[in-house]
């Protein structure tokens, strides 16, 4: 009797936004053989990418790598640089800035939760006006999320800086840009924040394992007088370890030759451009929502995430058995919806090493699954999107006709 392959042919589409698609010249150098980490040839691959990761982040002073995915980089974002009983203010722009305020509950923190909606991103004049009001400055810092990959919403760092230096508060400035890094422009010495959370699996197009700080003076001079014990997440050490390109502990040596590469491919492209792609992609992406006659879950324009979408269901449709029927119908995996938009929304990750094909096959995908799931759909969202790209490069081409 013939055995059926399950193994479906053709390439998978990891269209959630993040874990992202590992380009093939990455995968090639997280496998070269593993070198001693205390070597020559080692030292010269840490300074390397301990250079060129600034340059990402935007940003003159130390970006400390951990072996740790973002969740750790959080914590030592926290452990750091404040102290048992104090005072944080964090912003529910959705699940994620939810878990960050949850860690620094369990921490003993006393976090202050601004409500939000889960639809739009960190007012700052809220801020402001919870630090005004702050007069003891108890506040010890203000933590947000840059870009919420729970709900496709952007905020604005700068302008929370704004807030901060409006109140004339001293608190220190936190901001998680796990899924913005890399693919939505950030400025960490520019906006004046103090530490930056990354991960590599998004942006930096890694495979998890890699958390990040960076961090300003400010911060680095509040580690003398935080008292939360840290040890594994200390900076000083792994600071003092990195001017030689090394690491205090084992670091994560062939995640570490993947960075190499990813960030070679970076800068080849050329952050600007890096950028102006994922904006070129995330609105093609909306054009394909807004012809479905689906709904965006981001309600603001200008806060619109260029790394994912987040799609609202029709009432009486769920966005799991959408995303369910999508995997096993066309090999293709959406991002599920978290904590207060479970079953409501699915997400389409439009970010790191990522094509306009590689978007019109997603976005065929989706199509073709919203009409076998019973979705009425008001027209194609495949040919929206195929005449916003075209658009947009006729646009560009325009632009370099005229320099």
């Amino acid at each position: 009797m013939l055995k059926l392959n399950s193994h479906p042919a053709g390439r998978h589409f990891l269209q959630i936004p993040g874990p992202t698609n590992v380009p093939d010249g990455v995968l090639r150098a997280i496998d070269y053989p593993t070198i001693d980490h205390r070597g020559p040839e080692f030292g010269e691959l840490g300074k390397k990418v301990l250079h060129e990761i600034r340059t990402v982040f935007q940003t003159r002073n130390p970006v400390v790598i951990y072996s740790a995915s973002g969740t750790g980089a959080w914590e030592a974002a926290l452990v750091n640089t404040l102290s048992p009983g104090d005072q944080v203010l964090m912003v529910e722009t959705g699940q994620f800035a939810t878990l960050w305020k949850k860690m620094a509950d369990a921490l003993g923190l006393q976090a202050r939760f601004i409500a939000g909606d889960w639809r739009s991103g960190v007012d700052a004049g809220q801020v402001e006006a919870a630090l005004a009001a702050d007069r003891a400055h108890a506040i010890k810092a203000v933590c947000v999320v840059h870009n919420e990959t729970s709900t496709g919403v952007t905020s604005n760092v700068a302008a929370v800086r704004a807030a901060i230096d409006a109140a004339r508060h001293p608190a220190l400035l936190m901001v998680d840009t796990i899924s913005g890094l890399a693919s939505i422009d950030y400025r960490h010495d520019e906006w004046g924040v103090d530490v930056t959370v990354a991960g590599s699996q998004k942006g930096l197009m890694l495979p998890p394992g890699l958390g990040f700080n960076a961090v300003s003076d400010k911060a680095l001079a509040a580690q003398k007088t935080a008292k939360f014990p840290r040890a594994y997440w200390g900076w000083n050490e792994i600071i003092e370890a990195n001017q030689n390109g090394y690491w205090p502990t084992t670091p994560s040596t062939n995640l570490l030759y993947g960075l190499s590469a990813a960030l070679d491919q970076l800068l080849a492209e050329g952050l600007t451009n890096v950028f102006a792609r994922h904006r070129r992609h995330g609105d093609a992406t909306r054009a394909a929502v807004r012809a479905w006659g689906l709904e965006i879950l981001c309600r603001n324009p200008a806060e619109y995430s260029d790394a994912l979408t987040a799609v609202v269901m029709p009432d009486g449709k769920d966005a799991d058995g959408l995303r369910t029927l999508i995997h096993r119908r066309f090999n293709m995996s959406l991002g599920t919806g978290l904590g207060k938009v479970k079953g409501k929304v699915f997400r389409i990750g439009h970010l790191g090493d990522f094509n306009d094909l590689t978007l019109m096959g997603a976005l065929s995908g989706v199509e073709m699954g919203l009409v076998e799931y019973g979705v009425k759909l008001k027209g194609s969202g495949v040919q929206a999107a195929m005449d916003s790209l075209r658009a947009r490069s006729h646009d560009a081409q325009k632009c370099k006709a005229a320099e």
